[in-house]
């Protein structure tokens, strides 16, 4: 069950998953501990409920959440799976509960669940993405397999960021890639040089332009890449940062 993410940004939520047993144990703790509010959605998804974590135990390997007040609202939380949603530290976390079931704490009547196997955590700031510009853009050139006609397909940047790339590809070259992976890609970066690294498409999205012309925007994850071109993306994306700050301030 995939936790409640509206956002389109968030469609590689699972490149964000903590598997380690400890660290979700600590994060939860932590959550119960600043009393952060969690959003709470049945399998239904009809509704949104404001609870909180009373307790994480980690030799009963249970979670103990407030019940809500009223019995309507519990009675769908208790009804299948349940995902959550909160924030630690400005970060998102999502996790989810196969089952609830009505339980005491310190007396009082709440809802407990099994520690989860694996929960979100969103850290967007290590994932900063910066749009590349729409004049002179930058280009990556991805080697094609023979089922696309083998050569090279040559596609501008939508942005980047240390974690991937978007591109556009306005011929559908590559047809419905998600899934698939791509080696020896070559960016060509301003004033910086060439970096090679490997790319798996990761979603897909069809558009009509200004113009009425169709093309397509394909999420791209890094799946080889070298110390020396993750510092080479992260000063690109630094200097297109700094750029963008002197337009604003009207030097540039």
């Amino acid at each position: 069950m995939q936790p409640f993410i509206a956002d389109t940004d968030t469609e590689n939520w699972h490149d964000f998953e903590v598997g380690s047993r400890r660290e979700i144990i600590a994060l939860l703790r932590a959550i119960s501990d600043k009393k952060q509010d969690v959003r709470a959605a049945a399998r239904d998804g009809a509704e949104v409920y404001t609870t909180a974590i009373l307790d994480v135990d980690g030799d009963t390997d249970t979670v103990l959440i407030d019940r809500p007040l009223d019995p309507e609202h519990e009675r769908r939380l208790l009804s299948g799976e349940v995902s959550f949603e909160t924030s630690l530290d400005k970060i998102r976390i999502f996790f989810n509960a196969d089952q609830l079931h009505a339980t005491l704490h310190d007396g009082k009547p709440a809802l407990k669940m099994t520690v989860p196997a694996s929960l979100i955590r969103l850290q967007r700031r290590e994932y900063y993405r910066m749009a590349t510009p729409l004049t002179n853009p930058v280009r990556v050139s991805i080697p094609l397999p023979p089922e696309l006609g083998d050569g090279v397909g040559v596609f501008p940047l939508a942005d980047i960021s240390v974690g991937g790339i978007a591109i556009l590809d306005n011929q559908f070259a590559l047809g419905d890639a998600i899934g698939h992976d791509y080696t020896e890609c070559r960016i060509e970066l301003p004033d910086l040089g060439n970096v090679t690294v490997g790319l798996q498409v990761r979603n897909m999205l069809d558009m009509t332009l200004l113009n009425n012309r169709p093309n397509r925007r394909l999420g791209c994850q890094f799946t080889d890449m070298g110390r020396g071109a993750a510092a080479a993306v992260q000063r690109y994306i630094t200097k297109l940062e700094r750029e963008r700050n002197a337009r604003i301030n009207g030097i540039g």
